[in-house]
This record gives structure tokens, sequence and C-alpha cells, in this order.
């Protein structure tokens, strides 16, 4: 108890949080340790428990420590043991007055499913194990609306488990892999269980620095993963001319002749960007990957991959020993989605009012002194002075946001990200305000 009050420098709820949460960063309180309770911490630091019970609340919000009751409160041990490692550094298990700290589309701007469902046979049937695994119309309407003329496409449930079939199926142990630095967390959990070797590749606003991008395939990587739109975390859409360079470097470069491209287009209907791909310019070793989690629903976890023939037939001949197919009910579903008039006006009114929260946000906080880089979809990055600070600040505002770190490769400046599709118009004044003072909190 002694050394926890030494550690507060100022008795307010805030600064009691920022001292504890100091220990917990330096390791001086480890996962599982017991904390003081709030009435002797209290009488320690001569404050009411009310500051002390405040503080506890704050460093709970910001998923540093957890309550049991009775038993007292607990520095957060590692979170469930199922979630993947970098899982578990976004997992949070508290609520938040306001969460942007998931990453998910507002539910109140998802299609309805009521209307297509009612269009659907009555009954989830399939004629033979054997018959090929995509329903026809969906499988023409995606090949129509790919952003370059796949030779083989097959729908998939998702785009992680898009990128997960084509692991398995392409690369081999202690392979590299270059990736965006920041990139999505998942793709780092992946590689690290496949046993493969992340290259960070660093972004400026048209995407992977090609100088960079250079350098990071003379190690002579299997895969290029790369996002193409909406960049999670950034916001980042890559442009056609920047597409371009890097596929012109791709094809120069004499330690990079069998590398092949993996992008994951995970915004798609939602983006305001161009649809880009780097099969445009390398048909022959580029799998696109398209996603309608964001902008159809989350839990209708289906995607598609399509590429050259040669490489989209492994992913589905290994995939046929394994879960088979994507329900073809669910793809029934999303075909009645992408050719609905009704389902296809509430996504566009969904990709309008991202477009405007995101405008709107990004223009309180230039008002509050802080520059939000330009960028599409529903997340931004947002440096920070101190991540760990920013964290408990937005905490006692009642603020969520996600931590930087799991996205990250390396020793890079803090950042958090933000989940902006999620705030509305008009509460973007107050929510800038709220980030703007938390990312200078140190």
């Amino acid at each position: 108890m002694k050394s926890v009050a030494l550690a507060i420098a100022h008795r307010t709820p805030h600064g009691i949080a920022a001292g504890i949460s100091r220990l917990i960063t330096t390791g001086d309180l480890a996962p599982g340790d017991r904390l003081p309770t709030v009435r002797d911490l209290a009488r320690e630091l001569g404050v009411s428990p009310a500051t002390v019970s405040h503080a506890w609340q704050t460093l709970a919000g910001a998923g540093l420590i957890t309550s049991r009751g009775r038993s007292g409160s607990f520095v957060r041990a590692q979170p469930r043991e199922w979630m993947p490692r970098r899982y578990q550094g976004l997992d949070v298990s508290l609520e938040a007055a306001l969460d942007l700290s998931r990453g998910t589309p507002d539910p109140a701007l998802l299609p309805r499913l009521a209307p297509v469902l009612a269009t659907l046979e009555p009954h989830a049937d399939t004629a033979s194990y054997r018959q090929k695994p995509d329903i026809p119309e969906l499988h023409d309407l995606l090949r129509d609306t790919w952003p370059a003329p796949p030779e083989s496409l097959t729908v998939t449930n998702g785009a992680l488990d898009a990128i997960d079939r084509i692991l398995a199926t392409l690369v081999r142990y202690g392979d590299r892999v270059v990736v965006e630095n920041p990139t999505f967390p998942p793709f780092l959990d992946l590689l690290e269980a496949y046993g493969l070797e992340p290259v960070g590749v660093e972004l400026d606003a048209e995407g992977m620095v090609p100088a960079a991008f250079s350098v990071a395939l003379g190690s002579a990587p299997a895969i290029v993963l790369l996002q193409t739109r909406a960049h999670n975390p950034t916001g980042i859409s890559l442009s056609p001319a920047r597409a371009a360079e890097l596929a012109g470097i791709l094809a120069r470069h004499r330690t990079a002749q069998h590398t092949i491209v993996v992008e994951d287009d995970h915004s798609g209907a939602i983006s305001a960007a161009a649809d880009v791909t780097l099969a445009s310019h390398l048909p022959e070793r580029t799998i696109h990957v398209r996603s309608y989690s964001k902008s159809h629903g989350p839990d209708l976890r289906i995607g598609a991959l399509g590429g050259p023939r040669a490489l989209v037939d492994k992913v589905v001949a290994r995939r046929l020993l394994g879960p088979g197919w994507t329900s073809r009910t669910i793809q029934s579903i999303l075909h009645a989605l992408l050719t609905t008039p009704g389902s296809l006006a509430e996504v566009e009114a969904a990709r309008a009012a991202y477009v405007d929260r995101r405008f709107a946000l990004r223009a309180a906080l230039r008002e509050s002194g802080v520059e939000l880089p330009h960028g599409d979809g529903i997340n931004a990055w947002l440096p920070v002075a101190d991540e760990r600070a920013t964290l408990v600040q937005l905490a006692a505002a009642g603020i969520r946001v996600a931590p930087g770190q799991p996205f990250q490769l390396g020793d890079t400046p803090p950042h958090v990200r933000v989940t902006v599709g999620v705030v509305p118009v008009e509460s973007a004044p107050a929510v800038a305000q709220a980030l703007a003072a938390a990312s200078l909190a140190g």
C-alpha cells in the first residue's frame, strides 16, 4: 500500500489513476496483483473514498484493472487465453459510455435483413457435397464487379478466413511476409501462428512508401499483404498511381520474382475511395480479397477471393477438406443484399454517413488544434504524446479507444485507433475536445 501511495503525485481522481497506470506500465504492479481497498488508499492519501472510487472506475474503463467483488480490485491479468496475442491487446471487458475501440460498423447503418430473407427458399439444402462451392448467381455478380477480371473466384467466410486459407496453402514455415506498418493485428497473429516473419513497410497518404517497399522486397518475401482501401487502422487508401508504382517495383525486383500479392479490401461498398488492385498490373500473381462485414454485417461472415486460377484453385481444393464451402444460404442472402434496390440504397446511405462523420470529427479536431490525417472508412489513427496516458484520460471521460501498440511493428510513434464511424455528426465537437485533450496527456 505504501509504494502505491508514494507513486501518486496528485490526489485527484485523474492523478490517482495516472499514478497507478505508471506502476502497471513499469511492472511494479504485475498482472494479478491485488490493489489496496478504496477505503485504505483513501485514508493513506487523505482523500474521500469517492475520489479513489472514481480513479478505480477510470482504470477499469481503460482495461487496466478489474473488480472481483468482495475479493477486491486487481491489476488485470492476460485476457482470455483463447484469444490470439494481439487480439488480447485489443480486448477490453468493461463497457464505456462511448466505445470507439471496436473497429466495427454502426449497427444502425447496416442494411435490414428482413426484406431479403422473405425472398429466400425455405430450406437450406444442397444436392451434393461435391457440387461447386459458390452459387452461380453470386459468383457471376462478384466476377462482374471485381476490380480486375479474375481467372478464378470463390466465396469465403470473410476476409480473414480468406487470408488464413491463402497462407495455409501457399507459404512455408519461416517465409517472410511484407505488411504495412501499422497493420491489422490479426494479420500479425496469423503470421505468428504459421511461423512467418513480418517485414513492415511504412505508409504515406497513398499507401506503402515505394523506397521502403523496395527495401522490404530485398528480404525475398513469399507474400506482400496489403489493404487497398480504408486501411485499418489509418484509413489510408491505395491510390491508382501508387498501385502502379508498387507493381512496377515488384515486377523488376530480382529477389521478388515469385512473390505473391494478397490484397484485403475489407470496407468495399462503404469506402469512398476508388477500387484499386495490383492485379491490373500483375494479374498472374495477385489475389484480391473482398469482405462484406463492414458494409452488410459482421455476423454474415462472408467474403470472396479472386485471382489466378493456379493459386485460387489450390485454396478451394484445400478448403474442401475442411469447412467445404460457405453456407449457400448465406450466399443467397448476400446476393439478395447486393441486388435488391432497397438494400443497395441503405448501403449507399451508410457510405455517405461514414464520410460525413469522418469529415465532422476531423474538422472538430482541427478546431481543437489536432490534425487528423485524411482517410476513408470507419477508423482513424490519432497521434498521441503517450498511449497509456491517453487511454486513461479518455476512460475518465467515458470514452474508450483502441491502443495503438497491437497494430505496430517495432519502435514507432505512439498512436491510438479511433472508430470514427460510430460518432454521430452532432457529437463530433464534444468527442473531438476529449480526444484532443487526451492526445496531449503524458
